[in-house]
């Protein structure tokens, strides 16, 4: 293994490593359970020295250190999913955010749009072969590595050498910094009564042999718990959670009937406990691959009976879906809703899906409305709707004029507030 004294000279502390950026820098941080956290720390103890770096990132985990006022004139995200890291920064003015589907975030990088000075991220150690595994956040890192000019890499003993197309040779990375830190982890979090009548009615949906695209929280939660007795289903996702692992210990998981990738769970990031990130290290049964690959709806529509089950912050009695946004206030990002209804609806027998709770803040807020929040972004156009779930029923939208959609919504919001959205769709002639 002669490349290991190459490896060796390339070690270096985390204050050497990012003290290669410079001011006007555009850099790129891996995220999700990835975060780099020691390499964002050094980062950010550079203030004083550092202006106009801007900070290219998906959802950032734990503290953001560059989100405080202080910062200002220093550091900049340029957010392409906004989380609670820096959500109130973006929202202040002090921090931007970029509205993209997800799957196009690495071509960013690949054509140039956003030329990368530096790329930080975090990694598996290397295997005797010298190649060292994103782990569980492939996502942009990887088209990040390849074309930013400088690679600084946070090589973490305790991140899962997850396999796919995740790998990158140690000699792209010009500074590495070994750690043994711990991931961040998701714990899983008891679903409630109304999400576990939504996870039964997206249940019924869901026949033998189907691939799944779930995210993590109560309804996906709710929707694996209540898969019992069904068999060979499969997974082709974004995200891998703890759910998924345990419906594979349960069976209920095969893969055996895919039609693309049979027999493997195919993601690009994976976030939930220790037990879960053990679980998927060194395991062939995953396979982490870009958001360009697995988000791309042309090939989530090569997945027969794709299922795609989304959410979201309130839909309008039309089917216009707001997902990213509360009115004006910029709340996380267009993610992969859009990549997965679409990629689900051009699949033979698929069926795209979002579900939510029929109301907000205790009953006292529907989430189904006669309009969007002024300034509410819309995610998924009333056009790409088909299936809508809350815990009153499923309502199917797709081909159905705008007088049968709000019937068939309203059939579903929370009674207490069905009278109020008749007179609002009365006034509008959406029904008789």
């Amino acid at each position: 293994m002669s490349w290991i004294d190459e490896y060796k000279k390339r070690l270096t502390t985390p204050e050497e490593a990012v003290s290669i950026v410079k001011s006007n820098d555009n850099v790129y941080i891996g995220g999700n359970a990835a975060t780099p956290f020691v390499l964002l720390k050094a980062l950010a103890n550079r203030k004083d020295e550092l202006y106009n770096v801007k900070l290219f990132h998906v959802l950032l985990m734990g503290e953001d250190p560059f989100s405080e006022p202080a910062m200002e004139g220093h550091f900049r995200h340029n957010s392409l999913f906004v989380g609670p890291a820096d959500r109130e920064a973006v929202n202040q003015g002090r921090a931007d955010y970029v509205p993209i589907f997800l799957f196009q975030i690495p071509n960013l990088f690949y054509s140039g749009q956003i030329p990368l000075d530096v790329a930080i991220v975090q990694v598996s150690p290397p295997d005797e072969h010298g190649f060292m595994s994103l782990g569980v956040e492939v996502l942009a890192s990887k088209a990040a590595v390849e074309t930013a000019r400088v690679v600084i890499g946070q090589v973490n003993e305790k991140m899962p050498r997850v396999l796919g197309d995740s790998f990158v040779h140690f000699s792209r990375f010009q500074k590495l910094v070994e750690v043994s830190e711990d991931l961040p982890e998701l714990k899983k979090k008891p679903f409630t009564e109304v999400e576990r009548r939504i996870g039964h009615h997206i249940a019924d949906l869901i026949e033998d042999g189907s691939t799944l695209q779930l995210g993590i929280g109560g309804i996906p939660d709710a929707v694996l718990s209540a898969l019992k007795g069904k068999k060979d289903l499969g997974i082709h996702t974004e995200m891998v959670s703890d759910g998924i692992m345990e419906a594979i210990e349960q069976g209920i998981i095969t893969g055996a009937k895919k039609t693309l990738h049979p027999h493997k769970i195919v993601c690009t990031f994976i976030l939930g406990s220790k037990k879960l990130y053990e679980f998927v290290n060194n395991n062939p049964f995953f396979e982490a691959h870009p958001v360009s690959y697995t988000n791309h709806p042309f090939i989530i529509s090569q997945n027969e009976k794709m299922v795609a089950i989304n959410s979201a912050i309130e839909i309008d009695i039309t089917g216009q879906v707001c997902s990213d946004s509360i009115g004006t206030y910029i709340y996380s990002g267009f993610g992969g809703q859009v990549d997965f209804i679409r990629g689900a609806a051009h699949s033979k027998g698929g069926k795209p899906i979002i579900a939510l709770p029929s109301t907000a803040k205790n009953d006292t807020i529907s989430k189904i409305v006669p309009f969007l929040k002024q300034g509410a972004g819309v995610v998924t156009t009333r056009a790409d709707v088909h299936y809508v779930v809350t815990e009153y029923g499923v309502a199917y939208l797709h081909g159905k004029n705008l007088m049968e959609r709000t019937e068939a919504l309203i059939k579903i919001a929370h009674p207490k507030f069905r009278p109020e959205l008749t007179k609002a769709a009365k006034e509008r002639n959406l029904v008789k």
